[in-house]
């Protein structure tokens, strides 16, 4: 079964580092009945820039673009199985965490969370899912 790229506009198209160049990345790539949904960042999807230094505020935007690719996919939040979560700051954790919880209303997926540095600057917080749509 070939892959098929999904893409939307209602999410930013990430991984450049060159806003001028196209990226090299699809937002999602569904392969039989998976979607897998690249990094997603706190991007605003029309300006493409950071929506703000706040950790809350960037997470939520993440969860927002990254619902927005898992719909564009055919998908929903009860149907992500695997989530990744880069951290620049490990002390943000707990208020990543917080704010995780309340856009999750109850759902449940397994998740890594890891310290490192995202791709670009003012990011803090990135993540990208596996959802299962069979």
């Amino acid at each position: 079964m070939p892959k098929v790229i999904v893409q939307t506009s209602t999410a930013p198209v990430t991984g450049f580092t060159d806003k001028s160049a196209p990226s090299p990345l699809a937002q999602a790539i569904r392969a039989g009945d998976f979607l897998y949904i690249s990094g997603q960042g706190p991007l605003d999807p029309s300006t493409k820039e950071v929506v703000s230094a706040d950790i809350r505020e960037q997470t939520k935007q993440v969860l927002k673009n990254l619902l927005a690719v898992i719909d564009a996919g055919g998908g929903t939040l009860a149907q992500v199985v695997n989530m990744r979560v880069c951290l620049r700051d490990v002390a943000d954790f707990p208020a990543f965490n917080e704010t995780f919880r309340e856009f999750m209303a109850g759902e449940k997926v397994t998740r890594t969370c890891i310290g490192g540095t995202p791709h670009r600057k003012g990011v803090n917080v990135e993540v990208d899912a596996v959802v299962y749509l069979g």
